[in-house]
């Protein structure tokens, strides 16, 4: 089909090809960047004193230094409500479920904020300071007896839960923590995409290399929280373990505030949401007019070299989704107020919301993965409690550290798969990433059905096991390990697709879009937890009890392999029909 576009300054129609714009609308000097970003003046920035590698370390370092503090909160969360608050088990697993769903839901906000009116480095910043006040309130919590349930000296009388107020307190400074993240975690990943130029070819090959550095500087925080940081906590207590942390996250803010000058800026370019609403509505308004849109059909698209949203650059029209081009139609030929995007949109605008349409299938089906990473910070840990965790005659592994073993896969995983699979795929498949990133995500969905399947079998042994406190918490490591290796393939993935899918004025929602999904895979979490509670009783014969030995653990890490296995076929379905805008 071919469509004719309608400058707002020239009602005559050009050719299909005059749709196919330019990445870049002007030809800037070569030190120049063409993507619209900013230094902190507000100048075109110059790619040899701003960005790439010279700015790309500060925002690594931060995310290492603030995802120490997040992966040792996460790790010794449900041992303290259960240790400290006295919560039980299901009911703290299913609490710690709650709190990662919503700081993760909280991230669509946050990338919201960034992208409409605040701009991703001053999101960043003032997020970070309520995630400080956070953490330093959860200090408090484990610091002041009185903020916990704590046996009485003089009458020895030992309270069996918290008081509300205890509780308030803590899931107060949960909260903060909560509402911080959501304004880092969508929009430092964006904000280090930014300092690469993707119409620059040595820089767009530098942006692949910072999202794998990326991933594994999460991966350095992740070892030394799970280490270093939970073996304090078991020695000192949960003050320290709490402690350290909120010093490193502020050192984080000063690692990310030292790096100012040296970084690019994009605009904020206004309420990507607002668009998507008024695309809908005046493609409704127009289809109840009678409105179709055939091969005559002119589609309006303002004649300047840059679109009408600040920043962004102008979109092809792409085939799909033809009911939202009526929003583009110019009904009324008298119109004069063509400025009004409740009446009338542009061709990039459509565009806008047909990317966000096509990406949601394949955001909705890998949130699966998510699901079975959530037990790793709720029952793999329950389980790494109550093995025999010595390591030698004096020393005892704490249970939170054996997530490590999920981080020290991706230091193999990301280094061997760049430097020694991707060559050798790049020359079967002719792709310069070897697989495309639907293809890496589809490869760590594959083998989380292996992760959860394995832990169903080392789970049925242990139950079943004469004496299963003498088994060795090393038989975990299989299935921590495992699972790493999906989420390395899964998450570099999904920052690679969802980065490159993105508009200009979409950036930071399209990343969130993704984090959102471990906060959504949380939540199916807990509710699948009520529903095998509420099937099979939580007394005897129960699947989960507060006593593992007493539970059917691994019936339930049996139904997380199938569900695994079912959103596989799901995916691999989505992927292969997949359409993206650079293929329109």
């Amino acid at each position: 089909m071919k469509y004719e576009l309608l400058h707002s300054t020239d009602p005559a129609t050009v050719s299909e090809s005059d749709l196919n714009f330019p990445a870049s609308s002007s030809t800037p000097s070569m030190d120049r960047v063409t993507n619209g970003s900013v230094d902190f003046r507000g100048r075109i920035a110059d790619k040899r004193k701003t960005g790439g590698w010279r700015a790309s370390p500060f925002i690594i370092a931060n995310e290492a230094a603030e995802r120490l503090s997040a992966f040792t909160v996460s790790a010794s969360l449900v041992l303290y409500l259960t240790k400290e608050m006295k919560e039980s088990l299901p009911d703290a697993a299913t609490h710690v479920s709650d709190w990662v769903g919503a700081t993760y839901l909280l991230m669509l906000v946050g990338a919201f904020l960034a992208d409409a009116y605040l701009g991703r480095y001053l999101t960043v910043i003032l997020s970070s300071a309520v995630y400080l006040i956070g953490m330093i309130m959860l200090t408090v919590s484990a610091s002041v007896p009185t903020l916990r349930p704590t046996c009485s000296t003089e009458t020895s009388n030992c309270p069996s839960s918290a008081t509300p107020g205890q509780s308030a307190f803590l899931y107060s400074a949960l909260a903060l923590v909560a509402l911080g993240t959501g304004g880092v975690k969508p929009n430092v990943p964006s904000f280090g995409a930014d300092q690469h130029d993707e119409n620059d070819e040595k820089e767009l090959s530098y942006k692949y290399t910072f999202f794998n550095f990326f991933f594994l500087s999460i991966k350095v925080g992740a070892l030394l929280g799970l280490t270093v940081m939970v073996y304090i906590e078991q020695e000192k207590g949960y003050a320290w373990g709490f402690g350290l942390p909120t010093g490193i996250m502020f050192a984080s803010v000063v690692i990310l505030a030292a790096g100012f000058p040296r970084y690019r800026y994009k605009k904020p370019m206004g309420s990507v949401f607002t668009r998507f609403i008024q695309v809908i509505v005046v493609a409704v308004k127009n289809h109840f007019k009678g409105v179709e849109v055939s091969h005559e059909v002119k589609l309006y698209e303002v004649a300047t070299e840059e679109s009408d949203i600040l920043g962004a650059r102008k979109l092809s029209h792409t085939p799909q989704y033809r009911f939202l081009d009526k929003a583009a139609v110019m009904e009324d030929p008298e119109l004069t107020d063509i400025t009004d995007r409740w009446k009338l949109c542009t061709v990039t605008q459509v565009e806008e919301l047909k990317t966000f349409v096509r990406v949601f299938p394949v955001w909705a089906s890998t949130i699966a993965l998510s699901l079975s990473l959530a037990q790793q910070s709720t029952f793999f840990l329950a389980q790494s409690k109550i093995l025999n965790r010595k390591l030698g005659p004096n020393f005892v592994i704490p249970p939170g550290s054996m997530q490590v073993f999920a981080v020290i896969n991706a230091f193999i995983t990301v280094p061997v798969y760049e430097k020694c699979i991707v060559p050798i795929l790049q020359r079967k498949t002719n792709h310069h990433r070897g697989l495309t990133s639907l293809q890496r995500m589809g490869l760590g969905l594959f083998i989380s059905i292996f992760a959860l399947a394995l832990a169903a079998a080392i789970e049925h042994m242990r139950r079943t096991h004469s004496n299963p406190s003498d088994l060795s918490v090393f038989w975990l490591v299989p299935q921590f390990f495992i699972l790493g290796g999906a989420e390395s393939f899964t998450y570099v993935g999904q920052l690679e697709f969802f980065y490159d899918e993105a508009t200009d004025g979409m950036k930071s929602v399209c990343g969130a879009l993704f984090l959102s999904e471990i906060g959504i895979g949380s939540w199916v979490n807990t509710a699948l937890v009520k529903m095998v509670e509420g099937a099979t009783g939580t007394g005897e014969g129960g699947w989960l009890r507060d006593d593992l030995n007493e539970s059917k653990l691994d019936y339930y890490y049996a139904i997380l392999a199938a569900i695994s296995a079912v959103n596989l076929f799901l995916y691999v379905w989505v992927a292969r029909r997949y359409k993206g805008r650079h293929q329109g």
